[in-house]
């Protein structure tokens, strides 16, 4: 027996009303699709980690730039300008088109001090900094909260000239050294200071007779956990095994234990938005 539907006050045929019921199973079965999609997706991610990399020398630049392009993730970018196995330093001119490629694929970057200097101590002269490159390198010298700031921010104005772009309201400094003057001084002009999860030190800098890569690899598949922020470098001097090959599994294996990799603008604890360049010129600020 044909049955009549009626759909908003209108009461229609049985041919239309059995088109009207397979628009609208198919109109709830996409949504379920799409639900179930949503809930796959969230559940991949059982935790997130952080990935940073300080400049060092930039040996491997273009091979960590790979893996990661490879893995379709992104990672945080600390920079200074450290002297690199091309005659050059890493915020040359040089350098321009590596930087405004990792700007366009969307990493972020902070501050790693000019000089990639350490802070040393507190004292009424103001923080003591022994730069390892440019002016003083070697020697230690005295910075007022002012020259702290400017320590940060050339690296800003330096980047934003390269990759057109300017810096996150992050930075770190070289070693994890600091002092309460040197991080006053940074949160005053605008920027947080990261450091890094014992876990996520990945150990690229330490002795590769001592701690071969299979060793570090192993240990950070094992150890690391939701939330850590991890480290490493573009390049290392004194390790004779590079680690940078290690992040491929690094990542994938992390990835495997449901484990995302997000920037730190993605961070609780550091969400930023980059400024434009002309921003950062007319404000004279640190990016954030």
């Amino acid at each position: 027996m044909a049955l009549s539907v009626d759909i908003h006050g209108q009461s229609v045929g049985p041919s239309r009303a059995a088109r009207v019921r397979s628009a609208l199973v198919a109109a709830v079965s996409a949504a379920a699709a799409l639900a179930f999609a949503g809930t796959a997706a969230a559940e991949q991610c059982r935790g997130h980690v952080y990935l940073t990399l300080d400049t060092g020398n930039m040996r491997h630049a273009e091979e960590i730039a790979a893996i990661l392009r490879r893995h379709e993730v992104r990672a945080t970018f600390f920079l200074a300008n450290e002297k690199t196995p091309r005659g050059d330093f890493a915020l040359d001119p040089s350098w321009a088109a590596y930087w405004k490629a990792r700007a366009d694929e969307g990493h972020a970057f902070g501050s790693h001090t000019w000089r990639h200097g350490r802070f040393l101590a507190d004292d009424a002269a103001g923080v003591r900094y022994r730069p390892q490159f440019g002016d003083d390198a070697g020697r230690t010298i005295a910075l007022a909260p002012a020259a702290v700031c400017e320590e940060l921010r050339r690296v800003g104005t330096a980047f934003a000239a390269l990759a057109g772009r300017g810096l996150d309201a992050v930075w770190r400094a070289p070693g994890g050294h600091t002092t309460p003057r040197a991080l006053a001084a940074a949160r005053d002009c605008g920027f947080a200071h990261v450091g890094w999860a014992q876990a996520g030190f990945l150990g690229d800098e330490l002795p590769s007779d001592k701690y071969p890569n299979e060793m570090l690899l192993s240990r950070a598949l094992r150890d690391i956990r939701d939330g850590d922020v991890l480290m490493a470098h573009l390049g290392i001097w004194s390790r004779r095994e590079p680690f940078a090959p290690m992040l491929d599994p690094l990542i994938a294996g992390l990835k495997e234990r449901g484990l995302c990799l997000r920037t730190l603008r993605e961070h609780p604890g550091y969400r930023a938005q980059p400024p434009t360049v002309a921003q950062l010129a007319a404000s004279g600020a640190p990016g954030r």
